[in-house]
Formats: C-alpha cells, structure tokens, sequence
C-alpha cells in the first residue's frame, strides 16, 4: 500500500473517556479490531498499511538553533525514499515483533529537512491513528531539563559545582561528600528510589498515589548506598529529584515556575511541562506497559527463542495512562510534543541556554563499561528496571548521554518511553516517542525504534 503523504496535519480533540471494545488477545498491538476476522496473512499487510498510512514528510520543521539552514530546508529524495523504502518498514517491523502500540518518530537533517514517521494507533481498540502533534510523557528525558536549570545556576554563581549536597539539602546520607556535579552525572552513588520493590508494588496497587519530593528520597535513603561517591555510574531518579530540591532552594521558586521561564519560554516550547499527577494535556496518546512494575525490578531482557515466545504470547497490555507521575518529578514527569522536543535536541546538545564555561562542563562524558576499567571509565551497576547505562548510552556528561555522537537522553515511564538527541557534527536531530514503556521481552520500545533510525538513516 502506498502511503498517504501530507504536509501537515491538525491536532485532533481529546479522546473518548469510555475504551472501545478491546482488541482480540491474538492482534499485533495498535490493529484495528476489524482485522482479526483476516487471514494471517492479510493481517499482516492490514497491520502495516494502518502504519504506513501516517507518514509524515514536513518540509518546515521547527526551528534548530545553531542550523539556519533548517528553516527551509530543500528535501533531498535519496533520503526521503530511505524513509519510505527502508526506515518505515523496519520500525513497523521492530513494532509488530515488540508488540509497540503506537510511535513518532521524527528525524531532522540539513539537506533533507525533517520527516516525521506517525505509526500505529494511539489507542488500542479503537482505530484511532498516533498523530505526531499529540502530547505523551517522556520519562528521564526530564533530567535533562533539570539538569539544564541547576547548570544555569551554576553559570550565574548561585551554587557550585563541586559543592557538597549537605550544604543546600540537609539530611542526605553521606551528603558532606556527594557533590552536585556527581548528582549530575549519576554518580552519587544513592540508592534509587525507583528500584524500591515497596514503591513498586505501590505504583502497581494503587497507581493514583501522590508523592512528595521529601517521600521519595526517604525511600532511597532507607537503602544503603551502591558505590562511594564518585567511584561508579548508576542511572538514578534520586539523584534527579535532589537537584530538583536543590533548584528550589536556591532560588525559592517552584520547579514548574522555573522552567518555565528559564527552558520552556525561551525556546518556544508552548506545550511540555511537569505533570505532578494524573493528568496529560489534550491531545494525548494514551500509554500502555507489559507486565507489572514490580516484577519488571528483576525480569531480565530475553533474547532468542525466549524474547520469540514473550512477544507472541503477550496478550493485551495494561492501559497506564492515568497512573500518578509525582513519584518521577524532576526525574521524569514532564510530558511533550514531538514540536517542542525538535526544539530542546539542538538547544540542548549545543549548550544554548548555557553559559560556555558551563557548556564545557556539561561534556565533559565519562565512558560506561559493564565493570571498573582505565582511568575515565566508570563501572555501570544501573538496573533493567532504570535502564543499563542510561538506556544504551556509551557515556554520560551532567546530565547528558552519548549515543555514538548523538548528545541527549533516552527514557521512559510507565505507560510511555522516550529518546531525544541531537549529533552536533552531522547537525541530526532525532526524536522517538513511544505509547509503550515495556515490551514483552523486557526491552525499552523507543530505544529499540531508536536503534533502527541510527542503523537505517546514520550507518551506526
């Protein structure tokens, strides 16, 4: 089927309150009920023309900072057939296999400007094709916000660096030798809250529970620490929440409030915000997860046969959409658009909010290895759960991963997954957003989509 092209497209109302009837245990995740009555075989085609069908080419993307160029870009058609030809029908591939209901997947260059792949449904059972104006939560991409507003403070001499924890937040354990840059960087060495099997079964039990900043970190302090200060790598929603609460401290303002006006508005990011709570703007891709977080805590990635059978005997997933995100604040609670993310990529890999000296700090990346090695490399013990190595990233700076040259952040939450990077060399943006925060094989579904657009478009 070819796909039907379009230029751009308007956002649509919110969805229906009331699900539709659920789509049959045996369908691919995101197709139309009407396709079970098929044939195995038109199932299949019927499952790819319901993707291929929102192919999204955008001749005038939002604006990159530091690439004029980008404005009006003259597309080239070698690489919007690759789109067309090779990267859609991987994705959609990598989709069917991970059971992924529903993904954006946008990749800006120079040449060719910005195409946006719409794919699959964002919500199951009723028809309903993902549109890439909508809004979905996009997990530890948070941190990077986050981490952006504690390194402006630091550029304006408002805290330091190497300044210890204890002296801005009283009460964390070891906190006279924790420095701001080690939260930064993930090396702090505190337990992550989000690992806790209590909170955890929680969030299962009764995902509409509101948490306090304060609450969370009496979670991880309860746990003794990974490492010393500054000896090892752990991905860490604590280590986040802490710069939140210091942020605030420093400047006795709100975290909302300050990014607000330090991110948000200068950048023209009209729609992404911290959701501390149930709800998501309208319009919204509802989210949707595999399995329970509290046995996610230890289930391991499957691979082989296993990962196979995961994948064909899933079932339907839960529908998170409405689960609390108070317990991630700082940490990952924001929720975005693909617009808004286009334009935080380059702003954030090109340090444009930062001053230069604290640019020049935040990539400064240590490398991550599965164990202790040479001098700069630092030993990752993160969890599946918090995603090994910041989700794939060979290196980490303050608060910032190396994805083979592409500058950002992967993540997720439940209910939804998320990657947003920029490649300052190649002057590449690429964002995957997800309606899917654990495959049955225990993988992270953007960060396997990612994985296809860096092989397909970048050769990596």
């Amino acid at each position: 089927m070819t796909p039907r092209l379009q230029i751009s497209r308007t956002a649509r109302t919110a969805r229906p309150v009331s699900p539709p009837t659920s789509v049959p245990d045996s369908l691919p995740a995101g197709a139309a009920p009407r396709l079970a009555r098929r044939p195995k075989t038109g199932l299949r085609r019927g499952w790819k023309a319901v993707l291929l069908a929102s192919l999204l080419p955008l001749t005038a993307a939002a604006p990159a900072f530091g690439s004029p160029s980008l404005a009006n870009p003259a597309p080239d058609p070698t690489k919007t057939g690759l789109m067309e030809k090779k990267l859609v029908p991987d994705l959609v591939g990598t989709m069917q296999k991970l059971r992924i209901p529903g993904a954006i997947v946008s990749v800006t260059m120079p040449k060719w400007g910005t195409t946006t792949a719409a794919l699959g449904t964002d919500y199951l059972g009723s028809g309903q094709q993902m549109d890439a104006a909508e809004h979905l939560r996009i997990g530890d991409v948070t941190r990077t916000f986050t981490g952006t507003l504690v390194l402006q403070l630091a550029g304006q001499h408002r805290l330091g660096l190497d300044e210890p924890v204890a002296a801005i937040v009283p009460g964390v354990p070891g906190g006279k030798r924790i420095t701001v840059r080690q939260l930064l960087q993930m090396t702090s060495g505190l337990y992550d809250y989000a690992e806790d099997p209590a909170l955890n079964q929680t969030l299962d039990q009764h995902p509409d529970t509101q948490f306090t900043p304060r609450q969370l970190l009496a979670v991880a302090f309860r746990h003794k620490p990974y490492f010393a200060p500054g000896t090892g790598f752990h991905d860490s929603a604590t280590d986040s929440v802490l710069l939140g609460m210091i942020a605030e401290r420093v400047t006795r303002q709100p975290l909302q409030t300050l990014l607000e006006q330090r991110i948000f508005r200068p950048l023209g990011m009209k729609d992404t915000r911290i959701d501390n709570g149930v709800a998501i703007p309208a319009p919204h891709a509802r989210g949707y997860q595999y399995g329970p977080n509290a046995a996610g805590l230890t289930a391991p990635v499957l691979t082989g046969k296993d990962a196979a059978w995961a994948d064909w005997s899933a079932g339907k997933p839960v529908d998170v959409t409405t689960a609390n995100a108070s317990w991630a604040w700082a940490a990952g609670a924001a929720s975005s658009t693909l617009a808004d993310l286009n334009r935080w990529a380059p702003a954030l890999a090109t340090g444009k909010l930062l001053s230069p000296q604290m640019r020049k700090q935040q990539m400064l990346f240590a490398k991550l290895s599965g164990k202790a090695g040479a001098a700069g490399t630092l030993a990752s013990s993160s969890s599946p759960a918090s995603g090994t190595a910041a989700y794939g990233a060979t290196g980490y700076g303050l608060a910032v991963g190396d994805y083979a040259g592409f500058v950002g952040n992967a993540g997720r939450i439940p209910g939804y997954s998320s990657f947003v990077a920029y490649d300052p060399v190649k002057q590449a943006t690429v964002v995957v957003l997800a309606n899917s925060s654990r495959s049955p094989d225990g993988t992270v579904p953007a960060a396997e989509l990612m994985k296809r657009v860096l092989a397909d478009v970048f050769g990596g």
